[in-house]
């Protein structure tokens, strides 16, 4: 053997030892941080899922409470007969209207009820349950006292006996419910007043499908996992295997899930390796868990990872033939032109590219190092708009929370007024009113003109002085160049309804609210000033810091913030007696 062929033999045996060494660590490690990164974000999906999921459901706790002390309900049925049919027919009809008030506006409530053991009120589908009392949701709800009592998925035929409906397919045949014992009370001139003793408690019980459930795991979680939803007592409430549903699933592993309450654990589950993320929701009390194959997460990436070992090992096997045969300059040339913009894009600069002159090895890797450069660039922009569109979807959220709060009111007024005027300035309003919700029910909530804005307040203006009959009158005072400018959308309805409602609640005639607009430098100021009964320092100090009922007005600076930034939102000052000035602080379009 030559020495030139010893010498090649022996470089290529110093460098392919430590080169497989490394090539295995690296493909090793990364591999790990791969699945330790997959295994985090199933888990925060099933987080997220759950903290949704807790939304939801939460709405129906909040309304149920809202029901103990809801007066017409208490007086329903604290002069009720349940011997005179027609009563309960009575009933059952205002029983519908209230409930659907609390419920209706939560399309995931298949169906909200109260159940006696002598009528079923609120019946809005046509379900056949027989005798709900006799019912183990019944009698569940009972037992609980008036605390709220999540019962898991059950089949609606066994529930409820109705084995004639066995051969038939329809909606409502698996179902999760939350019951509540109902001991209405209401305060009468600051006495609370109860149900008599012998009237009994009626039981609230909202439905829900379990495919609201199905929905939001099967459209989040990743492709091959499977999912699950288990009581306290392991019932399958939801599941990606339908045949499991309602049955109860006992595994030892499980166990150890309910212990824990929320992690992410790895588990070889039927002789394959398994990621495990569970949650447990706060307001159920049940565990949200998914279960994701191991290379399920990772089989994308794994021929990645081996193609870049590998490529990496050929490269670097390349260098070292080559070294045999050119000058160490022609060599270590091209590495520093890498090792240099290396270190440009370790700084943070991802527009570095290196020029690919050469087609070897070398040129190869410059190639390799532009793609990836071009990867990372674009995971930037990707997670930067990804925290745009979370705060566009945090805006719109809170948008959103307006429009039944508004609605509700202006129906009332509507309701009052007709009742009051005949009828005889319904259609007018009607016009008014259906101007005002094409204008809160477009799809873009937007930025709109202070024209259309203030095109909307006179259509409420007009419906809240054919309530009021005449009691306060309106002027503007705007600087023409704002209304080429864009605000938040209802941004001065809650001032102007809290002048009306509350600041004009002890006058009779002579109300005034004066809407102005001015620029100063580069900021825009709306006032809405009223002549009424004014505020104390403590109520503005409650409207601005604390919790309150002014929704509106907390919701329109929380708006005005996430828009514009924390400098911008609100001031409020009045003189008791004298009025109340609200101050607008916006800047210019942005």
């Amino acid at each position: 053997m030559t020495f030139r062929a010893r010498l090649l033999l022996s470089y290529l045996i110093l460098i392919a030892l430590p080169l497989f060494v490394l090539s295995t660590l690296f493909y090793r490690t990364s591999l790990n941080v791969v699945t330790e990164q997959a295994q985090k974000n199933v888990y925060a999906v099933v987080k997220k899922n759950n903290d949704v999921i807790d939304t939801k459901l939460g709405l129906a706790e909040q309304n149920s409470r809202a029901l103990f002390v809801d007066k017409d309900l208490f007086q329903i049925f604290n002069n009720l007969h349940p011997d005179h049919e027609e009563e309960l027919v009575a009933a059952d009809r205002q029983v519908s209207t209230i409930l659907s008030k609390y419920f209706s506006q939560n399309e995931d409530v298949y169906s909200a009820q109260l159940w006696t053991t002598y009528f079923s009120f609120g019946t809005t589908r046509s379900m056949p349950q027989g005798d709900p009392a006799q019912s183990q949701i019944y009698k569940e709800a009972e037992q609980a006292a008036g605390k709220m009592v999540w019962y898991p998925t059950y089949d609606f035929i066994q529930m409820f006996n109705q084995s004639w409906l066995k051969k038939g397919t329809f909606e409502y045949r698996y179902l999760f419910s939350a019951t509540r014992l109902l001991n209405f009370s209401h305060m009468d001139d600051s006495t609370l007043v109860k149900l008599k003793p012998n009237v009994e408690r009626p039981v609230l019980t909202i439905s829900y499908k379990s495919t609201v459930l199905d929905e939001m795991f099967e459209q989040s979680i990743p492709a091959g996992s499977t999912y699950m939803v288990l009581n306290q007592d392991d019932i399958v409430v939801a599941s990606s295997d339908k045949e499991q549903v309602t049955k109860r699933y006992k595994r030892d592993w499980i166990e150890t899930l309910h212990a824990k309450g929320s992690g992410s654990q790895r588990l070889k589950l039927d002789g394959r390796n398994q990621i495990v993320s569970f949650d447990r929701s706060e307001v159920t009390g049940w565990l949200s868990i998914v279960i994701t194959p191991q290379s399920a997460l990772v089989s994308g990436l794994v021929p990645v990872i081996r193609t870049t070992t590998l490529v990496s090992a050929l490269a670097l096997s390349g260098v070292a033939l080559l070294f045999a045969y050119f000058i160490l300059g022609r060599i270590t040339g091209p590495i520093k032109k890498l090792m240099s913009a290396m270190r440009l894009v370790g700084d943070g600069d991802f527009q570095t590219r290196v020029e690919v002159a050469r087609n070897d090895e070398f040129g190869l890797l410059s190639q390799r190092f532009n793609r990836m450069n071009d990867r990372i660039q674009m995971l930037v922009k990707e997670n930067y708009e990804i925290k745009l569109k979370e705060k566009e979807a945090e805006i719109h959220a809170l948008n959103m929370q307006m429009n039944p709060h508004f609605l509700y009111n202006t129906l009332n007024i509507m309701n009052w007024t007709a009742i009051e005027n005949n009828q005889k300035e319904l259609s007018k309003m009607l016009v008014c009113l259906s101007n005002m919700l094409h204008y809160t029910s477009r799809k873009e909530w937007g930025a709109v003109h202070l024209s259309e804005e203030l095109e909307w307040m006179r259509n409420y203006f007009y419906i809240m002085g054919a309530r009021f009959e005449g009691k306060f009158g309106v002027t503007y005072e705007i600087e023409p160049s704002l209304y080429e400018e864009k605000l938040p959308r209802l941004l001065f309805q809650p001032f102007v309804e809290n002048a009306i409602v509350h600041g004009f609640s002890q006058l009779e005639e002579g109300g005034l609210i004066g809407i102005r607009g001015w620029t100063e430098s580069e900021n825009r100021y709306f006032e809405i000033r009223d002549n009424g009964r004014g505020i104390s320092k403590e109520g503005i100090e409650a409207i601005l810091y604390k919790d309150s009922a002014s929704i509106g007005i907390k919701n329109t600076i929380s708006r005005i913030r996430m828009a514009y930034g924390e400098e911008y939102g609100i001031r409020i000052t009045s003189v008791p007696g004298e009025g109340t000035s609200v101050v607008i602080h916006l800047p210019h379009n942005t």
